[in-house]
């Protein structure tokens, strides 16, 4: 259970666990358009009635999940597999949920968009399995609503890796790593990353589906944890995958490592690769789809308006955005959106902090797909430094960029029909218009804000 047992528990495999760990209570937990995580908390005394009935929601009031008010509740039903206790409070542990709505399942739920993209894979013979790398700052909230860096020696102009801005924070990572190796999860690494302030604490890869679940509790633990830090220290601290909150810093990314499996057979290794990066054929035509659908799935792998500030052609105060706008891909090359640190799998950087990690992982694997299905040819692999070789020439080359922006990205993924199918069919429209009328609403709200920028650039120049 929470250490991934092959097996799918019972209800009296949960049963005796709960005894065991002494559970009184469980969150019976799912996620919206946004990933933001609702729960009722319920007395472990009633598994039988939650694992039965699932745990009742207003689903308008439980944010974008495809209802109004008129709709009849959602029903939360727990994923047992999902079991996860709660290692800061040993009374309590998480279940995922599956939504359903009068015994049907809810085509607007994410987490069921993504079992379904899963079955149809594995109807082609194929699991995808994904390691997640999530990236976070700890930072201030101020009593005028600013922030700043939570720990304010954190100055370096280089300061990744910084054996001192770990230090200083020694006690909040390793809390979190205790917490992941306690989960089963297999903790294997923990640094300062490139931005001041900005973090990433690493887990083994799972199937996608698991890796989606922990990805999910992995950023309500650290939120839990950070506001904890700030309780103990009088202050308030948080922690944000926000993509980029500072201007002058490296963004949040959430890189997604993929490989497609057969049984224990990674489809995607080829040891005798004749371009040497260790892929098979069928990879190469997965890196073709998602070469291929980029542009349109950058929607919801970068789902916000502060996605594209980090998704940008330029620099950061370290001297890299490590948040390549290049369609491309190349050896072990941080430069490339797709790059192939190893034998065997692919790594997509241009992900976000702020994506939902279900949908984003059902449009790259439905991209994949769709280039191992129609064989689509990737080219050859890129090994150039394309933060050093001017825009034009780029272009010229016939190299892409993802979209400037969210409005740009919405209008790519209304006429990609691969990826449309893959978010799957509402009550009575796909559910790809109901996110691209989320997020042009989104736009505009942005659109509509007038800026100090713009006060300071045009106040007195008219």
């Amino acid at each position: 259970m929470a250490k991934g047992s092959a097996a799918a528990p019972t209800v009296e495999d949960i049963r005796k666990e709960v005894g065991e760990r002494g559970i009184e209570f469980f969150f019976a937990q799912f996620v919206d358009m946004y990933a933001r995580p609702s729960a009722k908390l319920v007395p472990a005394a009633h598994l039988d009635d939650l694992v039965t009935d699932g745990a009742g929601f207003a689903g308008f009031a439980a944010g974008e999940i495809g209802q109004v008010p008129s709709d009849p509740d959602i029903a939360a039903i727990p994923d047992l597999a999902s079991f996860t206790p709660v290692p800061w409070e040993p009374t309590v542990a998480r279940f995922a949920c599956d939504i359903t709505v009068d015994g049907e399942e809810w085509p607007y739920d994410p987490r069921t968009i993504l079992r379904r993209q899963l079955a149809r894979a594995r109807d082609l013979g194929f699991e995808l399995k994904m390691g997640l790398e999530l990236e976070y700052f700890l930072v201030e909230l101020m009593g005028d609503g600013s922030i700043r860096l939570a720990d304010s020696l954190d100055t370096l102009e280089k300061p990744c890796y910084d054996l001192n801005g770990l230090s200083r924070h020694y006690d909040f990572l390793t809390t979190v790593s205790r917490y992941v190796n306690e989960l089963g999860w297999g903790n294997y690494a923990n640094d300062h990353e490139d931005a001041n302030g900005q973090f990433e604490q690493n887990f083994t890869y799972a199937d996608a589906l698991t890796s989606c679940d922990r990805a999910v509790f992995f950023r309500y633990m650290v939120h839990q944890l950070a506001e904890r830090k700030g309780r103990d220290e009088g202050r308030n601290i948080l922690a944000t995958f926000m993509p980029k909150p500072f201007s002058h810093l490296t963004g949040n990314g959430c890189h997604f490592h993929m490989s497609l499996w057969d049984g224990d057979t990674n489809l995607f290794l080829d040891e005798d690769d004749p371009r040497g990066l260790g892929l098979s054929e069928s990879a190469y035509r997965f890196i073709g789809g998602l070469k291929k659908h980029a542009r349109a799935y950058s929607a919801v792998t970068a789902p916000t308006v502060n996605s594209y500030k980090r998704l940008k052609v330029g620099t950061t105060a370290s001297g890299a955005t490590w948040s390549p706008v290049w369609i491309s891909y190349g050896y072990n090359n941080r430069t490339q959106m797709l790059r192939i640190p190893g034998p065997g799998r692919i790594e997509d950087r241009t992900i976000d902090g702020s994506c939902n990690p279900y949908l984003a992982a059902t449009v790259v694997l439905a991209a994949g797909l769709d280039g191992i299905e129609t064989e689509i040819d990737p080219g050859e692999p890129n090994a150039e430094n394309l933060y050093a070789i001017p825009y034009d020439e780029l272009r010229s080359r016939g190299l892409e960029t993802l979209p400037a922006n969210l409005l740009e990205a919405t209008h790519e993924l209304e006429n990609d029909d691969a990826i449309r199918q893959a978010l799957g069919r509402g009550r009575d429209e796909d559910y790809a218009d109901y996110f691209i009328r989320v997020k042009r609403e989104e736009w505009a709200r942005y659109h509509e804000q007038v800026t100090p920028w713009e006060v300071n650039e045009y106040l007195t120049r008219f």
